[in-house]
């Protein structure tokens, strides 16, 4: 481990800022270029008589990639609406794959592999597609024939060349920004910037009208749709594309606000550093200096893809918002500041190169989790490289570390295996060329591993679950398995301090496990954190038996906190209880406290680190939720449970939240919880709140509480209502009252422009509260109301009107009984409601109603106006907007909900390694196989993808062992999720 002193002096070069930009095309103005992804393939100098071999990959196409309803698109960019939607003429039950921009991809792609078959170099490339059975959708698969070197190049420059991992992003804004309501019109300005952004970063845009969302209500959990104020900018493309337009918008979004933008260079192995642990640093500057600062999206350089005319974004850009060029210049100076001060520890990591392509392929955002917790800096090499060499880098050894034995636990999901064939069946014919490419493409196609044949040697890669469906596939392929010998092997990567817990006292497990399948099993150190499992037999039977052993005896754990005052009542004079608790559930449990986890302090969220790890081998997992209930029995109950949950808080209310940063600290003191906020470039209105579980509703509370709401009630202007309103009795004593016992204030308002049906100007009354007091509205409206019948005031609601929940009775019921007697139930009104508004047939006409109105693009927006006048005009809309109120329901008794539902929505499994199966007799290798149009016979395997089953009596959502998911800062393997 070196330490880089040379940090210290920070070269100011890379701080010197651009000019401030009036416009987001200044942004342009800079030194990247227009690429077309990585550079041609160089010729290599072949030696002669290289052997050939057969290499088969799936191209992960996001497929099952579905575009926006044709309904909501007020504008798209030039050419999105043919590549994202079907065509009028098509029928309903098209797949998504057959989307415009799906089939040119895999056209493209297949153009891309014929260039490669006809040019001059020994090497063929075939494209075959697909759905197999109990797949999620289309399945492609790219086949290489050639010399080794030549093979991965090829698929090194197949990987950076196609757009892989398409994706949506959406960025909600304002309507009054993007469109000029009065005038029913889109801004030019706006259009001509999305078609813009649309060219630079080589993406589709698509402008969308509000949408309807589904709300739960918190007391008896019913549905209520309730459309959101904001309209939609959603962004298709690849996934650094799409990041890059996002970031544009946002910024473009900020300068509608009237603020400024501009950028600084930052060196993209110091910006995780920059940002800190949970934001935790680039918070600090945001909320003293009142701006927004965009980062690049991690692992950037690990991809090279980029669309053709597009640019790629600066892997050392950053954009910077404030209300004015001091703001932006104080954040500078104190980003400068800061990484003067800053000391790096740097650490180079040998990692097998198929199994990092596989985390950079479906498993970076686990890595982006570990980056983000432990703040480190992780630099993998690009996709397909074939490179071994992962950089870590930290401000102290500690997290370093730490990083990486987690980094490696999550490289120990994904197996490797080998399938020789020494001496083949002479009676069966070698296959060809031809056949071996069909085989390997079905045997990539139904298993998801990749798959390269050798001299009669199959080699796997690839998750746990796709390397043994693979085994299974290949095992039915009749010129395999009528061979009259072979060798099977299978290499399962493990942490080094996990070998004596595998192997048992003087390999007692091992050798136990060896006598009763008929398999070796070797144990290969090969390097400073893992070490290799190698189960060797000579029959696929005989290895799929010891496979489901040694993967039986594999370590599960499950991780939790339990704060340190705690830990001396639990172990017991000399250990007494948890040995107790140990031998009774034959579990190992290990405690750790501030210092052995590096003198972690208070601001360090040391109450959130997971200091507890409950381990045993997969066969017994079923007893780690059993031992965790026992130890939290002996912890008080506001300490006994962590939990985390998600509060909705407009993301451009963050800002002034973030400006009153000592007042949230103190509610997390007072409450023992975190407020986590989300990343700047996410864009995101979700914010987290952790903390013990029966106080973080407490600290929800607290915090909306800083969080203000409103709601319009519009009525029919009439005298008598004009003269309750003006009397001394509403001005002296009702609005006191209101704001007394329902926290509410109510204030009077004309509006001249809205009026009742028949023509009547109307008065409206402004509902003003806090989002923890949501609830007491409609409790306030009812006591206005009797106020109002008090009076003898019978009041003409436009809109704004609130619905009481309807009672639990028989009434529903009494239309079934044919008695004159009993009176019907009348039927309810259609409110305008943020807590129950009365969605039905006219919310579904409203919603089409909305969009039908609205011109296609290319067309124009001359119809936006009749929309909003119809809107204004409406009398008694179920659907109707109210300005300000789009956080009122779900915001409404959230305590009440957050109380009574979160035992429903956690998942008592969701902290520990493994997963349990209903039934003892599970096995994870699959009951058929499916070889599609190659040798042998055709039976069906089902698609896994990332369903990856443990050991013998459990499966898996994730495919490996030991997974890191809910367990980052332990070191130690983590999640237990439900069988599924």
């Amino acid at each position: 481990m070196n330490k880089i002193t040379a940090m210290r002096h920070w070269p100011t070069s890379n701080f010197i800022s651009r000019n401030n930009m009036a416009g987001m095309p200044a942004i342009n103005t800079r030194r990247d270029v227009t690429t077309q992804g990585p550079p041609p393939i160089p010729t290599p100098q072949l030696p002669i008589g290289e052997p050939t071999i057969h290499y088969a990959f799936n191209v992960p196409f996001a497929s099952d990639l579905a575009g926006p309803d044709t309904e909501d698109i007020l504008h798209a960019t030039t050419d999105a609406v043919l590549r994202w939607t079907h065509p009028v003429e098509a029928p309903d039950d098209v797949p998504v794959h057959a989307l415009h921009v799906h089939v040119m991809n895999l056209e493209g792609l297949r153009q891309l592999c014929h260039s490669i078959t006809t040019n001059p170099l020994p090497i063929e490339a075939h494209v075959l597609s697909g759905t197999p059975k109990n797949a999620r959708g289309l399945v492609t698969t790219v086949c290489l024939s050639g010399p080794a070197d030549l093979v991965y190049q090829t698929r090194e420059a197949i990987l950076n060349k196609t757009p892989i991992s398409l994706r949506c992003t959406t960025v909600d804004v304002d309507g009054n920004l993007v469109a000029n309501l009065a005038e029913g019109v889109l801004k030019k300005s706006v259009t001509d910037f999305l078609d813009e952004t649309s060219r630079f970063c080589g993406v589709d845009i698509f402008l969308l009208g509000p949408k309807l969302a589904p709300v739960v209500d918190g007391l008896n959990g019913d549905v209520e749709l309730r459309r959101d104020q904001r309209w939609r900018v959603a962004i298709y493309g690849d996934n650094m594309s799409a990041e890059h337009a996002k970031t544009r918008v946002l910024i473009h979004i900020d300068q509608l606000l009237g603020r400024v933008a501009d950028s600084i260079n930052v060196d993209y192995s110091v910006q995780q550093i920059l940002i800190g642990r949970n934001r935790k640093n680039i918070k600090l500057i945001e909320s003293s200096t009142n701006t927004a600062i965009y980062f690049p999206p991690p692992f950037l350089s690990c991809y090279s893809y980029c669309p053709p005319g597009a640019t790629r974004r600066g892997e050392s850009d950053v954009f910077i918002t404030g209300e004015n060029t001091q703001a932006i210049e104080q954040a500078k100076y104190k980003i400068h500041e800061y990484l003067t001060r800053v000391r790096l520890y740097v650490k180079d990591v040998q990692i097998t190169p198929a199994k990092l392509d596989s985390v950079l392929l479906t498993r970076m955002d686990k890595v982006r989790k570990i980056a983000e917790n432990n703040n480190t800096h992780i630099l993998p090499p690009s996709l397909g490289s074939m490179k071994n060499v992962a950089r870590f880098q930290a401000l102290e050894n500690l997290p370093l570390e730490r990083s990486v034995r987690e980094l490696m636990a999550l490289v120990g999901q994904f197996y490797t295996a080998t399938w020789w064939i020494s001496h083949p069946d002479n009676r069966q014919p070698m296959p060809t060329p031809n056949d071996i490419r069909t085989m390997l493409s079905d045997i990539c196609a139904n298993s998801e591993a990749d798959v390269k044949f050798d001299n009669r040697c199959f080699t796997i890669s690839g998750s746990d679950e796709a390397v043994k469906t693979a085994l299974a596939v290949i095992n039915d392929i009749k010129w395999v398995n009528q061979s009259p010998q072979s060798q099977i092997r299978v290499k399962i990567e493990l942490a080094n301090e996990h070998k004596e817990f595998v192997s048992g006292k003087k390999n007692g497990k091992i050798n136990k496990i060896m006598g009763q399948s008929n398999v070796q099993i070797i144990f290969d150190t090969f390097g400073e954190y893992n070490f290799n499992i190698e189960v060797v037999t000579h029959s696929y039977e005989a290895v799929k038996h010891g496979l489901t052993l040694v993967e039986q005896e594999m370590p599960a754990s499950i991780s939790f906190h339990v704060p340190d005052q705690y830990h001396k009542r639990i172990i017991g004079i000399g250990g007494q209880h948890i040995q107790r608790i140990m031998k009774k559930h034959s579990v190992f449990v290990k405690f750790s406290n501030a210092m052995d986890r590096g003198g972690l302090t208070r601001e360090d969220d040391d109450s959130r680190v997971d200091n507890v790890i409950c381990r045993t081998p997969a066969r017994n997992a079923q007893n780690l939720e059993l031992v965790k209930s026992e130890i939290l029995e002996m912890v008080s109950r506001a300490d006994s449970e962590f939990m985390n949950q998600t509060v909705k808080i407009d993301r451009l209310y963050h800002r002034e939240l973030l400006s009153r940063l000592p007042e949230i600290e103190e509610i997390e003191k007072m409450w023992n919880c975190k407020i986590v906020f989300p990343s700047t470039e996410q864009a995101t209105d979700e914010l987290t709140v952790s903390g013990p579980q029966w106080l973080v509703p407490k600290c929800i509370d607290s915090f909306l509480g800083m969080v203000p709401d409103k709601h319009e009630v519009v009525m029919e202007r009439t005298p008598t209502l004009i003269r309750f309103l003006e009397s001394p009795e509403f001005v002296q004593n009702i609005v006191p009252k209101l704001k007394t016992q329902y926290e509410v204030d109510v204030t009077v308002h004309e509006n001249s422009e809205e009026r009742a049906a028949n023509g009547n100007p109307s008065v409206t009354l402004l509902w003003q509260f806090t989002r923890n007091n949501a609830g007491g509205v409609s409790d306030a409206m009812d006591f206005l109301q009797g106020e109002f019948a008090t009076a003898g005031v019978e009041p003409v609601f436009i809109r704004g009107a609130l619905s009481r929940p309807k009672p639990d009775t028989f009434e529903e019921a009494l239309p079934y009984f044919d008695s004159k007697l009993l009176q019907h139930a009348p039927a309810p009104v259609a409110t305008d409601s943020p807590t129950k508004p009365s969605f039905g047939e006219e919310t579904a006409r409203e919603r089409s109603s909305l969009l039908e109105r609205l011109r296609r693009p290319g067309s124009g927006m001359s119809s936006i106006s009749s929309f909003l006048d119809r809107r204004k005009n409406s009398s008694h809309s179920a659907t109707s907007f109210f300005k300000g109120s789009s956080n009122v329901s779900k915001s409404s008794l959230v305590s009440i909900e957050s109380t009574r539902s979160f035992n429903a929505d956690r998942n008592p499994w969701n902290d520990s390694g493994v997963n349990l199966a209903d039934e003892d007799s599970g096995s994870p290798w699959p009951s058929a196989i499916l070889v599609g149009n190659g040798i042998g016979n055709n039976l069906a395997v089902p698609h896994h993808g990332d369903m990856t089953p443990r050991h013998a009596a459990r499966r898996s959502d994730d495919s490996g062992r030991p997974s890191t998911s809910h367990s980052t800062n332990s070191g130690y393997p983590g999640p237990l999720v439900p069988f599924r």
